[in-house]
């Protein structure tokens, strides 16, 4: 698929705040696509961290209060873990938002799309930044069938060099899927 296509088909109203019940902690993400074959950027979390250790996920984190907005949180976390400043206007969509089941956030997925990205770094959040191409990562879609994953009915799992995509993260490539599916 084509940049101008995948960016016409992904694009979206934004409305970047959310209410959350008490249960829940506020989040978002940012998926960040660029290149005339799109690829997708995600990250390896380092093993060392309390919470989603070495889970793949996207660039993204828990709203603060100095954000004006969850998209707000989305690109200053971007910038934070992987050194890529993302304007408000690269921003075409947005995605349902997805819990995380041990965690307990609500997490907001925006969409980027950008030709080109410059080199990126990493801080102490990201062991690794993977750069996968979309339509071959999308293609290897499957249910999650590891037993202690299936707390509930949207589990799936994404596979990219052997490392396995699954919980939120997957949800929300889940909903990428969907979309393109039928293209």
């Amino acid at each position: 698929m084509q940049f101008d296509n995948l960016k016409s088909i992904l694009s979206t109203p934004i409305a970047p705040e959310m209410k959350s019940d008490v249960d829940y902690k506020l989040a978002s993400v940012l998926i960040v696509i660029y290149g005339e074959h799109p690829t997708i950027i995600m990250t390896e979390k380092p093993k060392s961290m309390k919470f989603h250790a070495g889970e793949i996920s996207f660039p993204g984190g828990k709203f603060d209060q100095n954000d004006s907005t969850l998209l707000d949180t989305a690109l200053r976390e971007t910038r934070e873990e992987i050194g890529l400043n993302v304007s408000k206007n690269d921003v075409i969509g947005q995605l349902a938002p997805v819990q995380t089941l041990t965690t307990k956030f609500l997490i907001l997925p925006f969409v980027s799309m950008l030709k080109q990205i410059p080199p990126l770094v990493t801080n102490s959040e990201v062991e690794k930044i993977l750069h996968i191409p979309l339509t071959p990562f999308l293609q290897t879609f499957a249910i999650d069938s590891d037993p202690s994953h299936n707390l509930m009915d949207e589990m799936y799992t994404f596979e990219y060099e052997n490392q396995i995509v699954w919980g939120a993260s997957a949800r929300i490539l889940k909903q990428i899927e969907n979309t393109l599916r039928f293209i």
